[in-house]
């Protein structure tokens, strides 16, 4: 791997996003990091630089913003880094009944989670094609596995995320792109205090998994071809259980912990 290779990260100022970027940084990958905050930003790619001797090129955006997918391209561009990975890890989740939160909260939510991601995919696959060798990861959620009401459209958005990787991957079978799909279960993250899940934190916390310890697994997996990489036993487990109940049987026992939690 060429140390002139850039890996883009999207969301790359913590959590998730942050351990990837220090996972590929340890491998010699240098890094186009792109988040909302850019002092945090900025202190990240410091950290890092000085850290693993990569470079680090940042970016400050908010991909709530239609226009941000093509601004991070053409900067891209401008300043021509060849990048061959493109992590889409930038999402949250907005918690409540549909009826009750805003619709311009949800609406943004889905622009970050799935648009921004469609967009960055269809702005990047080219520049990846001029790579030997490249990858496109996009982060799901094990909520993708059922519909999860107070958080009816999160879950939806990352199904949508699931899919689009699957038939994504299809598509460019026969490329040098590779793609996969992260689907992470309780992280140790900034996700639930963002989403206002307080009620859920005590009961989230007996199972999250350390960021680093997801993001070494994605990365692995990244890089071994597997096309939906879910950390854990327990999360597998879920995953395979899930598939094998009836839905609603699975819904119902969403509904007992979500709907509840959203009436506290």
């Amino acid at each position: 791997m060429s140390q002139t290779t850039y890996a883009l990260i999207t969301g790359a100022s913590s959590g998730i996003g942050k351990a990837i970027a220090e996972d590929l940084a340890s491998k010699g990958y240098n890094l186009f990091l792109v988040a909302r905050t850019e002092s945090v930003l900025q202190k990240v790619a410091t950290e890092i630089r000085e850290k693993y001797k990569v470079k680090a090129e940042v970016f400050p955006a908010d991909l709530t913003d239609q226009a941000a997918p093509q601004k991070i391209k053409d900067f891209c561009t401008s300043k021509e880094l060849p990048v061959s990975i493109l992590i889409n890890n930038a999402g949250y989740a907005v918690f409540g009944l549909f009826e009750a939160v805003s619709l311009e909260q949800q609406l943004d939510m889905m622009q970050v989670n799935n648009t921004a991601m469609v967009r960055l995919c269809h702005a990047f696959i080219p520049i990846l094609k001029n790579q030997p060798k490249s990858y496109i990861m996009n982060i799901a959620s094990t909520a993708a596995f059922q519909a999860v009401p107070a958080m009816s459209l999160y879950a939806a958005s990352k199904a949508f995320v699931i899919m689009f990787t699957r038939g994504l991957q299809m598509e460019l079978a026969k490329s040098n792109v590779q793609v996969c799909c992260l689907v992470p279960g309780p992280t140790d993250t900034n996700f639930m205090n963002r989403a206002n899940m307080g009620a859920l934190k005590e009961m989230a916390a007996k199972f999250e998994w350390p960021a680093g310890k997801v993001a070494k697994i994605a990365v692995k997996g990244m890089f071994a071809g597997s096309l939906e990489i879910i950390p854990g036993m327990m999360n597998k487990v879920s995953y395979i259980f899930i598939k094998l109940m009836p839905k609603k049987v699975a819904e119902n026992i969403a509904a007992g912990i979500y709907l509840k939690a959203v009436q506290e």
